[in-house]
């Protein structure tokens, strides 16, 4: 039987490198994002991929679409919670409705996916969830006040699932991802940088399918991903 592997906020960029990755890797893959537009587009290019449109932030929209995906395409065996919400501001610039939308999307979302989906792995004693991130999961700086309390947050609960999910036999951990990706806005905004100064979203999907797979003896749960020049 094929296994299953749902992932939110599939994009051009690291969304849709996973989706290629884990259905190259013989997974059926549930492509979940707001936009269904470029959903159906990636469905049409992946082979073994299913497009559901979905938002993280709304709790019965993430029971829902689980329900769905499951009822499609069966029991998730990985889930990997890849969708975000960001802003810039200092806490004097930054409106409270948007902090609070970002919190939905990056934590409340995580939590929904894994109530809606992490039970059937704990009852099968098997399985993964593992949510991207970056350094703002780890430091509040200044402009950053509308984003990094949320992914902070994020990191923290996904620990706690670890810690509770993790002896029943489902794989928790969380991916800093500290660096630039490279997309096409990327590269307008920091022209002047050189490839090496990026980091390729194949090779973000390459290390978190490694990191599905690792042997329970040897689970991670902090991975942090950066380009060799990036200064950290």
């Amino acid at each position: 039987m094929d296994k299953v592997c749902v992932i939110t906020g599939v994009g051009p960029g690291t969304g849709a490198a996973l989706a290629r990755r884990f259905a190259a890797g013989g997974y059926k893959v549930a492509m979940l994002a707001r936009n269904p537009d470029r959903l159906a587009e990636l469905e049409r290019a992946i082979p073994g991929s299913k497009a559901y449109a979905c938002d993280v932030s709304v709790e019965a929209n993430v029971r829902d679409t689980a329900d769905a995906v499951t009822r499609d395409l069966g029991p998730a065996d990985v889930v990997i919670h890849n969708a975000v919400g960001g802003a810039f501001g200092t806490f004097l610039d930054i409106k409270p409705e948007v902090l609070n939308a970002n919190f939905q999307t990056n934590t409340m979302g995580l939590l929904y996916l894994a109530q809606a989906l992490v039970p059937a792995m704990i009852a099968r004693g098997r399985g993964a969830l593992i949510a991207t991130g970056n350094t703002s999961a780890q430091r509040g700086r200044a402009a950053f006040a509308g984003f990094a309390p949320t992914k902070a947050a994020q990191r923290i609960l996904a620990e706690a699932i670890a810690r509770d999910a993790g002896p029943k036999g489902v794989h928790v951990a969380y991916v800093v991802i500290d660096a630039v990706i490279d997309l096409a806005w990327t590269r307008e905004r920091f022209k002047d940088r050189p490839d090496d100064f990026f980091i390729k979203p194949a090779a973000i999907a390459d290390e978190i399918f490694h990191l599905a797979h690792q042997d329970r003896s040897a689970w991670s749960f902090n991975v942090e991903v950066r380009p060799f020049k990036e200064v950290w």
